[in-house]
This record gives structure tokens, sequence and C-alpha cells, in this order.
């Protein structure tokens, strides 16, 4: 079997690694892939938002199955194209995949089917006093999130009124974020604690994978600007059984159903980006694909094979897929360039690769990296993720192994966080 990942960033390369696990696979073709990828598949020089040349490429290379990494082809319709010449591939249509590109269609499809998530009200860009006026009679803080992409980065929190009107400003004076800005969702903050839940549904049944928990602010203790995500780890022990099935049946069951009401029927992963709070889970955002960096520990933790699963969400029969979770705990370390979520430089040298490369229970996956006369190079504001398993509920040594990895890497301008992981720790003294 041949399959073709679309994406070049470290959820990609997780999956790559995973999909190479199957027995069912003779060649992995990943477009465009990274310097990590590189090792394992051949990478190709197609953008992932070049449909049809990854469309002409599956053709004449007859690839099997195709895997989308990234929202963005998603959103511009590449299971539609590719579903219409007879090609197998995983993911949501361009209608269903609206629940990620569009923040103020999923605020608006939660309230019709009653699927808990913060209050909310939805503005154009021709209502900038009138979305003002709304944040006076909030009590901050105040959350403000461009409907549309913004490549994890479209949410701000505003910690007073005054704060809220100038990033209103920001989104539809400045433009920001270009058309994605062109209408905001502004919403109530939820007070809790974050998690991820990943749901594999092949339409009408689903199941889901190790809950994660990521972290999305730049630096330490959850300060400074939101990221695409600073690092991960799972199972998170805020989530027990019973708030799982609560999840299950409160949000993913409905959400499948509602979308296939609607005739949007949802076939992928469906990413559940949640606030536990004191009433119970609620939804912070719905994604049309794995997260990124929660991918990096949750396939790990998969006992089965992926081959399988993608094929039995795209034909159905998803309730006869044999897998497990490991009994194992995992933990993934972002590093990041120097200046990143804003300006960074690339083209740095990294150092260390092959020292991690031999350590025991360490996974090393590439983001922003290019190989360039042999030698590894920084590309991108997210480097490489380190990821380390470890014993079930044994996070601090989990803890302990990554940041030992970390540790070997080096690269001009460097930056991580250190405290990933740490609040497993935490909720598993709160639950014991």
């Amino acid at each position: 079997m041949k399959v073709l990942v679309v994406g070049s960033g470290g959820r990609e390369h997780a999956l790559v690694w995973k999909i190479s696990q199957s027995k069912e696979v003779k060649k992995i073709y990943c477009a465009p892939g990274n310097a990590g990828i590189s090792e394992i598949a051949e990478t190709l020089p197609i953008k992932a938002e070049d449909l049809n040349s990854l469309l002409k490429f599956a053709l004449e290379n007859k690839i099997d199955l195709t895997v989308v990494g990234p929202e963005l082809p998603l959103s511009l319709g590449i299971v539609d194209l590719f579903e219409s010449h007879g090609l197998k591939i995983f993911g949501p249509r361009k209608s269903p995949a609206e629940i990620e590109s569009s923040k103020v269609f999923a605020k608006n499809f939660m309230k019709k089917y009653n699927i808990p998530t913060a209050n909310y009200e939805t503005f154009t860009s021709d209502e900038i006093e009138k979305a003002k006026k709304f944040v006076q009679g909030l009590t901050p803080p105040i959350v403000i999130k461009a409907d549309g992409l913004a490549g994890g980065k479209g949410v701000t929190i505003c910690e007073n009124i005054n704060d809220a009107a100038k990033t209103i400003d920001l989104y539809f004076k400045d433009k920001i974020f270009g058309l994605a800005g062109e209408k905001i969702v502004i919403e109530e903050f939820l007070e809790g604690e974050e998690a991820s839940v990943f749901a594999i549904t092949d339409g009408n049944d689903f199941i889901t994978l190790a809950p994660a928990q990521d972290y999305k602010r730049v630096f330490d203790n959850d300060e400074g600007k939101n990221t695409g995500g600073m690092g991960s780890y799972a199972p998170t022990p805020l989530l027990d059984n019973m708030m799982l099935e609560r999840i299950k049946d409160e949000i993913i069951k409905p959400t499948i159903q509602g979308l296939k009401n609607e005739g949007r029927e949802y076939k992928g992963c469906l990413y559940c980006g949640l606030m536990i709070t004191e009433d119970g889970p609620k939804v912070l955002e719905f994604n049309c694909r794995f997260g990124d960096p929660e991918t990096q520990v949750v396939l790990p933790l998969l006992d089965g094979d992926i081959i399988e699963m993608f094929f039995k969400a795209i034909d159905g029969g998803l309730k006869k897929f044999n897998y497990n979770i490991k009994k194992a705990t995992a933990v993934c370390v972002i590093l990041a360039s120097a200046g990143y979520p804003d300006n960074y430089e690339t083209g740095k040298e990294i150092y260390g690769l092959d020292k991690v490369k031999k350590m025991e229970d360490i996974i090393l996956f590439h983001a922003g990296t290019k190989k360039i006369n042999g030698k590894v190079l920084t590309s991108g504001g997210r480097v490489l993720g380190v990821t380390a398993i470890g014993g079930e509920n044994d996070f601090e040594n989990t803890i302990r192994k990554a940041y030992d990895a970390v540790k070997k890497i080096q690269f001009d301008g460097m930056h991580y966080r250190t405290d990933i992981g740490k609040k497993a720790i935490k909720f598993l003294k709160t639950n014991l």
C-alpha cells in the first residue's frame, strides 16, 4: 500500500511515524514534509494547499490512501476533490470542515444543538461601534476570536474593556488577520482547565484517543502570547472516566449527529478543544484535524493499526476497530525559534540530534526543519518536538526524560518552556 501524508509539521511527522509501523504500508510520501520526515518517507516539493498538484501526484502514483494533517487543505476542499476522482482520503469534506474554518458557524451550530460553550455574540467589520458597545457590558477578561483560520493564533484574551476596544480595531481596522478577521466572535472568558480530546468518526460511530492537555502560551506559568502550542502531555488525569463519558454524551455525539442533520456528514478526526469548568465540560473550539502538538503524545499511546483506523473512518465500521490506549505517559516539549510567535529568524543549524536519537523512550518529531548539504537547519517558529514515553501515571520520570533529551539539543536562539507536564502531577495528587 502507498500512502500520501499532506503537511510539514510535527503533527505530520507523528502521523508518518505511526503509519510507518503498519504492516500494510510499503511506501510513504509526504508533501512537503521536513528534515525528520525525509528519513522515513519520500518528501515532495508540493505545498499542502496546492490541491491540484497533490491530486495529480496521487493519481499518477496510484496512492491508496491520503492523510491530511493541516486545516487549510481541508477547508479548501481537498477531500471533495480527491473523492470526486475515486481516491481514498482521511479527513472531513469542505462543508463539515467549516466547524473549524468559521468560528461564527461553529458557535451558532453549538447554540442550535445545545452543545455547552461560552456565551457569545458575533460581529462583522462594519459593526465596530456595536462590538465596542457590547464589550462595555461584559466583565473582563474578554475573549475575542477571528472567524477564519489564523494558524492557531486568532484568539486574544483582553484583561480590560480598553484592551478589548483596541483589539477590535486591530482585527477590523488594521486587519491583522486579513480576511480571517472580517468577522469576529466576542465571548465570555471560561474559568477552568483546558483539555483536548480527539474523536475519530465514520460519520455515525466514533472512538476517542488518549485525552491530552497542551500549553498554548509562549512562556512558563501560561504567560505571554498564544502560540500554536509549546508542549503537551497525555493522558491527562484531569479527565476521569466519568468526565470522558460526559464529553462523549454532551459534546461529541450531538456534534456528529447535528452535522449529519445539517447535511454535513463528518468523517475524520474531530478535535474537541475543551474547558473543564465547575459546571462541566464546555467547548472552546472544534478543529477538523489532529491537533499539534497533542498528536505527538496521543499517537505514541495508540495501540492499534492506524491504517485500519483510517479506512474504517472512511468506509464505516469504526465500532469494530480493535485498539487500546497504552498504560503509559507521554510528554512533548516544543523547541521554538527566538521571537516565536512573532518574527523569528530561520536557517540556524541544529546540533545534538544524533545524541537524542540514541536515547531510550525518546521520539524526536521535526516541525520547522530542513536539510541542506547534510546539515539540519531551522525553517519555522516551532522547530522540534521532543516526546518522552514513561510508565503509567509516572509523569515525574517522563518529564525528566523529556528535559534530559532537550538539554542535548542546541540551536541559536532556542526557546522552550520548562513546565510542560507539571499540571499532570498536580491533577494526579488532587484525584488520589
